[in-house]
């Protein structure tokens, strides 16, 4: 009877095995040879020590051509079970020379630098472990095989690693979100997104990159990923609005803004509610984008001197974002700003008190023009 070991991390015996369950080579084993009699004697070992020592025995007496993997993978094991990382990556990097497609080793690998607590190394080998992914997809059919019958394999074998592919970009994705510094977070999201394409959580990590570009202040970085992110998903409401905010206030590319805001509204109306989230959650959360969208596009109308356009705009976008103090606080400063500029006063302080009332980065200035509007002389009217 033949029998087989997967370089999968753990070692199975077993003839029936599917091959295309694995991304690597696989060294065909026969029964009682002195390889496989080691590896059995290696796999009922239960004290450390010893187990050890059989390995070290099998590395110098039978590691020799494809064995070698076989010692370098009982080797990676080993060491990620008595928690000796270092070791499991220098034996982990010498497997990975020999056999380059290993996926599995990289699962170990990713697993090793997790628990270590190094983000870099996760990393490291959480893009090696992509690569592989991408590099088989884009395998062509070997000889003898139709193109149909291998894209079908290709499936099943990817399906068969989908929980390794999810463990992986798993840890990649929460240790980079999980960075305190924004900066450092946009940068390790971009490159999960980069080493992961077709991950369902590629276009969130870049939205929560841009976001963080945002937070550190580093706006060409934002504005990068945002449109680049755009031009793949167009509609990507957080994008739209994004752009749109910016641009808007700063008064650049009014006409990108407009168009990014107006698109961001018309979504809101079709957006279906993801699974996980509550009623309540996506109410508010619709209320939210909506509000961002109409306050963006008023501020647009202000710019383009609209500004009966722009009080419809901003008093849409009111009671949408009354919940959140920053952006309602500025949508009123932009209405009472608006309303002046058309001269109806009483409207312009009531939005204006309204925006002084609330912490927000506008509540100086909302005080500012109130004192100013006050103090302002009455126009006289004609006889």
């Amino acid at each position: 009877m033949r029998q087989t070991i997967w370089l999968t991390g753990v070692l199975l015996f077993c003839a029936a095995f599917p091959a295309h369950a694995q991304l690597g080579k696989s060294v065909p084993i026969k029964a009682g040879t002195p390889e496989d009699r080691a590896l059995s004697e290696i796999n009922a070992a239960t004290d450390p020590a010893k187990k050890l020592a059989l390995i070290d025995e099998f590395a110098a007496q039978l590691g020799k051509g494809d064995m070698a993997m076989v010692a370098d993978d009982l080797y990676v094991n080993y060491y990620l079970a008595v928690k000796n990382y270092n070791k499991a990556f220098e034996y982990g990097e010498k497997l990975w020379a020999l056999d380059p497609d290993n996926f599995a080793n990289g699962v170990n690998l990713v697993r090793g630098a997790q628990e270590k607590g190094d983000v870099e190394k996760l990393f490291l080998y959480g893009e090696k472990a992509g690569a592989i992914l991408q590099r088989y997809k884009a395998r062509p059919a070997p000889e003898g095989l139709s193109a149909s019958a291998w894209e079908q394999e290709k499936a099943q074998t990817l399906e068969e690693q989908r929980d390794n592919r999810n463990y992986v970009e798993q840890m990649l994705f929460l240790a980079a979100y999980q960075r305190p510094d924004a900066a450092g977070r946009a940068g390790y999201l971009l490159r999960f997104a980069a080493a992961f394409p077709d991950s369902r959580s590629a276009a969130q990590a870049q939205e929560i990159a841009a976001t963080a570009y945002q937070q550190a202040q580093n706006y060409p970085r934002m504005l990068e990923v945002a449109n680049k992110l755009l031009e793949k998903e167009p509609n990507d409401r957080a994008m739209l609005i994004l752009v749109a905010d910016y641009y808007s206030e700063k008064g650049e590319h009014l006409d990108q803004a407009e168009a990014s805001a107006a698109k961001a509204i018309e979504l809101t109306g079709t957006a279906k509610k993801p699974e996980g989230v509550t009623d309540e959650q996506w109410s508010q959360q619709i209320a939210l984008e909506k509000g961002l969208a109409l306050s963006a596009l008023g501020q647009v109308n202000i710019a383009k001197k609209n500004n009966a356009q722009a009080v419809e705009n901003l008093k849409a976008a009111a009671p949408l974002l009354k919940a959140n103090a920053a952006t309602y606080g500025r949508n009123q400063y932009r209405l009472g700003f608006a309303l002046l500029n058309l001269q109806r006063i009483p409207e312009a302080k009531a939005a204006l008190t309204e925006a002084a009332s609330v912490p927000n980065p506008y509540q100086a200035l909302a005080q500012e023009k109130l004192k100013s509007v006050a103090a302002a002389k009455p126009a006289r009217k004609k006889r």
